[in-house]
């Protein structure tokens, strides 16, 4: 049977302690043992269905874990309170001093911080590469090297990564293939295609409603249990735990992420394919310009399309900011960071979301000043939206009348 990320998810049945159709909320900070030997033995990681200390794990947690592991197909998952509080103990699990990171150049601006001014303090140092280039991603590995690092489709630029040619390449020389698929939730399935450990930032599409900050680990039982370990898991000692409340709202959410992703595609491939007609120079994988929409197609589980993020190239800050202001004002989305919500999010990346990554750098990968990141919202009349947008970009002097 094929592998159906969003069957997955339903085919999980919890109930609640008292029969509830979602399950009960473990509103505590510690928990109670009938004896002091099993207390040692959940000290030891030797307890199953025994529940220690909120910081390791609560039942509420566990159950937002089991369903985005069944969504990533594998064998489990650890949920963390923001992304950062996901990539950053991943790195530092897999990682010692001396050791080597192979990282895509165009990822999100908080990893990007992380791998290029944190972790050489630790004597960890990364190379940033054009991670659609195998033969440069290859001569990057040395051997020192642990981890290859990619996003599915990268931030902000919408590069996509061969993740099947990418773990072939990790195997052959004995690394761990680590895939950030937050642009991406059930469109591709990067473990299915080899990856070792899948991370996504929840706050974006999985939750969807802008209200809750989160992250998730996906992998197997062993790396998930060193992420976990008392004496030594990066997750455990560094502390970014969620809460109860928010997992529980979380759960809820991810029942229909497939729903929304279908619409998210679909409003943002409508866009694309307008905005192109237009003469607006827009990326977006769907189209049949992108140069990795192949490779794309060849990846995805077709019926969730090719994701819900787009971008255009204005020509200039100025223009850029003076669309973004003026389509907020005629209400076609919100000038703000993140992406995955059900009204349109735009930003000028250069400026917020990547703007931890030098200009010259910027500039050297193509991100470029008038560069807008579309996140598409979930409208139900897609083309009354465009020709809002289109009003705006023919008034601002993007387009002509």
């Amino acid at each position: 049977m094929k592998f159906n990320p969003a069957d997955n998810i339903q085919d999980l049945q919890y109930f609640g302690e008292f029969g509830g159709v979602n399950p009960s909320i473990s509103d505590s900070s510690t928990y109670t043992f009938l004896s002091a030997k099993t207390m040692f033995d959940t000290f030891e990681g030797n307890a199953d269905g025994c529940y220690l200390y909120s910081r390791h794990s609560t039942p509420s947690n566990l159950y937002l874990g089991e369903a985005l592991a069944a969504m990533e197909g594998t064998e489990t998952a650890h949920v963390t309170a923001s992304g950062m509080g996901a990539i950053t103990p991943v790195f530092l699990q897999l990682c010692e001093a001396g050791d080597h990171i192979v990282s895509s150049r165009t990822i999100y601006g908080g990893t990007y911080a992380f791998l290029k001014n944190f972790t050489p303090r630790l004597n960890i140092h990364t190379s940033f590469v054009d991670i659609t280039k195998l033969e440069v991603v290859e001569a990057a590995i040395t051997e020192n090297t642990k981890v290859l690092y990619c996003e599915t489709v990268s931030n902000p630029l919408l590069e996509v990564a061969d993740i099947k040619a990418l773990a072939e390449l990790a195997k052959k020389h004995h690394l761990k293939l680590v895939v950030d698929n937050t642009f991406s939730p059930l469109s591709v399935s990067p473990a299915k295609l080899g990856a070792d450990i899948v991370i996504h930032s929840l706050t974006k599409f999985i939750n969807g409603t802008s209200d809750t900050v989160g992250g998730v680990v996906c992998g197997t039982q062993e790396f998930i249990d060193q992420l976990r370990n008392v004496n030594d898991g990066a997750s455990m000692l560094l502390g970014a735990t969620m809460d109860s409340l928010r997992a529980s709202s979380l759960l809820k959410n991810l029942r229909t992420l497939h729903i929304r992703m279908k619409q998210h595609s679909y409003n943002a491939s409508y866009l694309a394919n307008k905005f192109e007609a237009e003469g607006l120079k827009t990326v977006y994988p769907g189209l049949q310009s992108h140069p990795s929409h192949n490779l794309f197609s060849s990846m995805m589980n077709p019926e969730y399309g090719y994701g819900g993020m787009l971008t255009i190239d204005v020509g200039s800050s100025e223009k850029a900011n003076q669309l973004m202001e003026l389509m907020q004002h005629k209400n076609a989305g919100y000038l703000a960071v993140s992406l995955g919500f059900y009204k349109t999010l735009f930003s000028s990346p250069g400026s917020s979301t990547s703007s931890e990554i030098p200009e010259e750098e910027q500039q050297a990968m193509g991100l470029s000043e008038g560069l807008i990141r579309f996140s598409i919202g979930l409208d139900n009349d897609i083309e009354r939206t465009y020709q809002v947008m289109k009003k705006c970009m023919v008034e601002v002097g993007v387009l002509k009348k």
